[in-house]
């Protein structure tokens, strides 16, 4: 049930970003970029911004909801009686929002996962949401979580959230205003009955080939952001505690390289705070390796 519900949400929000981009496209008048005399630049440029960005920015409007739904968050209310547990990391989020001057105070959502891991996610530091993991609660003690909440907190007030989509959005329409330049040029140089169909296959590749570079620039940032966040999570809670929570996040990742643990869904392997067991070339990781991360924290003065 859950890899439905994932699906069918990866789907229709798929649809809403064709539906809404097509619409307003419409309604702007924007008119096609190939016309009998070649490629008309300015439509071509708008195009690829409004499928780009728009996409992008679609995604990121409905995150919260999204990461509620996927990763079945429940909302922590700390009006109701409930765990102790829960209502501490409640306070915890509210401390350490305080702390940094976010507008308003996210919500805080626990999910059910054996991972220690937490995410942080939505629209505007306005609209956040912070949520941890039912093995974090299980598995870190109190100034490990500390650390886990301050770094979250810190992507929410640097804007980590917006930044990454701007950032994801402008690689986007630089591989589709590239890729469809270099298609058009290249189906240029065979037959007319063929030139469709040959611009239709290296538009695909191109885009493919180009967003995969893209990754590259793309997760490097992310890398740069982590770093940040993890400065500032020391600065809100404490150097010590950020460096405690680290250390504990690389002893799962170590009980997981080992087979210990289980291993989180790659489904959501984008909002975790610690790698996946399922390593990939450094170059297109999101995250730096938790010994350079606690390395750099112990050299800051």
């Amino acid at each position: 049930m859950a890899i439905a519900r994932r699906v069918f949400l990866f789907i229709a929000v798929n649809l809403l970003v064709v539906l809404t981009i097509s619409v307003t496209m419409s309604v702007l008048g924007i008119a096609p970029y190939l016309s009998a005399r070649g490629i008309d630049y300015q439509s071509l440029a708008i195009f690829c911004l409004m499928w780009g960005m728009g996409g992008a920015f679609i995604s990121l409007a409905l995150s919260r909801v999204l990461a509620k739904w996927m990763m079945r968050v429940q909302v922590i209310d700390p009006k109701k009686p409930g765990s102790t547990a829960l209502a501490r990391i409640h306070q915890k989020v509210q401390h350490f929002a305080t702390m940094a001057n976010l507008p308003a105070m996210p919500e805080v959502g626990i999910y059910d996962s054996p991972e220690i891991n937490a995410f942080a996610t939505g629209p505007t530091k306005s609209r956040a949401l912070v949520a941890v993991s039912t093995g974090l609660l299980h598995s870190m003690n109190d100034e490990e979580v500390d650390g886990v909440i301050a770094h979250e907190v810190a992507h929410i007030a640097n804007g980590d959230m917006v930044t990454m989509t701007l950032v994801q959005g402008v690689v986007n329409a630089f591989a589709m205003f590239l890729s469809r330049i270099a298609a058009w040029t290249i189906s240029q140089g065979v037959r007319e009955e063929m030139r469709g169909t040959v611009n239709l296959i290296a538009t695909i590749a191109f885009d493919f080939l180009l967003s995969f570079l893209g990754s590259i620039g793309v997760a490097a940032f992310s890398r740069y952001r982590e770093f940040r966040a993890d400065a500032d999570g020391a600065r809100l809670a404490g150097r010590g505690k950020m460096i405690a929570a680290l250390e504990a996040l690389r002893r799962n990742a170590d009980l997981r390289g080992r087979g210990e643990r289980e291993e989180a869904p790659e489904a959501i392997a984008a909002f975790q705070i610690s790698p996946t067991r399922n390593r990939v070339l450094s170059l297109f990781s999101t995250h730096p390796p938790l010994e350079v991360r606690i390395d750099r924290l112990r050299r800051a003065l």
